[in-house]
């Protein structure tokens, strides 16, 4: 935190290198002989020594900290061009299931830089497949690479897996961050319109999680900065731009249904649409997707059999409205999300005892009656019997 400047402290790199040195040299701690061992090798905060910073980083390697295996490769291929003793430690980081070592395999295969062994782009290729499945950005724009063009004889092209390769790198990248981070910072200093701003800058670069928080601060509209006709096109464009994401947040399904229901923004209400959406995030195991399809059956809307089929509920289509809506509700229930279990379960005991509102009225207005005609007779009768009680007593 000293050393990067986080978590509201300014860098402090010589006190942060304090830190290391005690906890690589006292603790013995792998971690802080890494950390110290980097700043050695690079001069940052405390004197240059190369040969002090390889020590300490053999010694975090022989607690099988992984990044040191990293490290040290570097440093022979870099210092002494030792691409041996380079690789070795590559492939041991690699067995590890390092993404720095499988990426940095791949470059060493794709420039010929294996001792050896010719170049071979085809290996360079799996290295780099390796390296961005566990997560390397660089690794991930190199397989993008490669899936555009393809290699001829190896690797088909894979024009939307690449796509979907490049979307991720980009999504990763810092500059993203800091923009996301600065809107963030100004939610958090209550500055929303600042906030929605910055959101919005992410969010026209195709980030999902952004376009969902401008649609969410235009819901909300603190301050009342945006006119009503605005906020309500801004739900409608981010909150459908989240759900054509490729990992959409469900909660971005409901909010679509409920303005396609309320046809806010001057539109027409559209049910059908709207059941599409809650059905969506009822796939998704989201209970207030169930709920809100109950919710729509028990307004005596007859929901496709489209949407029931995808439910697995056809069976229903023609089946009583009350067999649906247990279905339905119970499902809702049945979600293991413990903030639906109490709504859900009081809307499935409310369909029980639908069949017996009717029984249940003439019921009561049966008891009321008797009620009113017997009271005077029992409180007759009840005055009688404590007079006499009264009257035994006193003789």
């Amino acid at each position: 935190m000293l050393y990067w400047g986080q978590k509201g402290l300014s860098p402090n790199i010589p006190e942060a290198v304090k830190h290391y040195r005690r906890g690589a040299e006292q603790l013995k701690d792998p971690v802080s002989m890494y950390d110290y061992g980097i700043v050695l090798l690079q001069g940052h905060g405390v004197q240059k020594d190369v040969q002090k910073g390889v020590w300490f980083l053999k010694k975090a390697m022989e607690q099988s900290f992984v990044p040191a295996f990293n490290a040290l490769a570097w440093y022979y291929e870099q210092y002494e061009q030792n691409y041996q003793q380079a690789v070795q430690l590559w492939e041991k980081a690699d067995f590890l299931e390092s993404p720095d070592a499988a990426f940095n395999l791949g470059v060493m295969y794709s420039q010929g830089l294996y001792p050896e062994k010719p170049a071979n782009q085809y290996v360079a290729y799996k290295y780099y497949y390796k390296s961005a499945i566990r997560g390397h950005i660089q690794g991930g724009v190199f397989l993008a690479d490669i899936w555009t063009t393809g290699i001829p004889g190896f690797v088909e092209r894979r024009p939307s897996e690449a796509v979907l390769w490049a979307k991720w790198a980009a999504e990763h990248n810092g500059y993203l961050g800091s923009v996301l981070r600065r809107a963030l910072d100004s939610y958090f200093r209550n500055d929303m319109f600042s906030s929605l701003l910055l959101y919005m800058v992410a969010a026209e670069s195709g980030y999902a999680p952004a376009q969902f928080n401008v649609a969410y601060l235009c819901e909300q509209n603190p301050g009342s900065f945006l006119s009503p006709a605005s906020a309500a096109h801004c739900m409608w464009r981010y909150y459908n731009l989240t759900i054509q994401s490729q990992d959409p947040e469900t909660h971005a399904f409901i909010k679509m249904g409920d303005l396609l229901y309320e046809g806010l923004g001057g539109r027409q209400k559209d049910l059908l649409s709207s059941a599409q959406m809650y059905k969506l995030a009822a796939l998704r195991n989201n209970p207030q997707g169930w709920y809100n399809l109950g919710l729509l059956a028990e307004e005596n809307y007859k929901l496709p059999l489209s949407v029931l089929s995808e439910l697995g509920l056809s069976e229903l289509f023609f089946a009583e409205k009350n067999l649906l809506l247990n279905a339905l509700y119970s499902r809702c229930r049945d979600s293991n999300n413990t903030d639906s279990f109490v709504p859900c379960s009081l809307a499935l005991f409310s369909v029980f005892l639908q069949p017996y509102g009717k029984d249940y009225g003439a019921a009561i207005k049966v008891f009321t009656a008797v009620a009113v005609v017997a009271a005077p007779a029992i409180l007759v009768l009840v005055l009688g019997a404590l007079r006499r009680r009264i009257l035994s007593y006193n003789s």
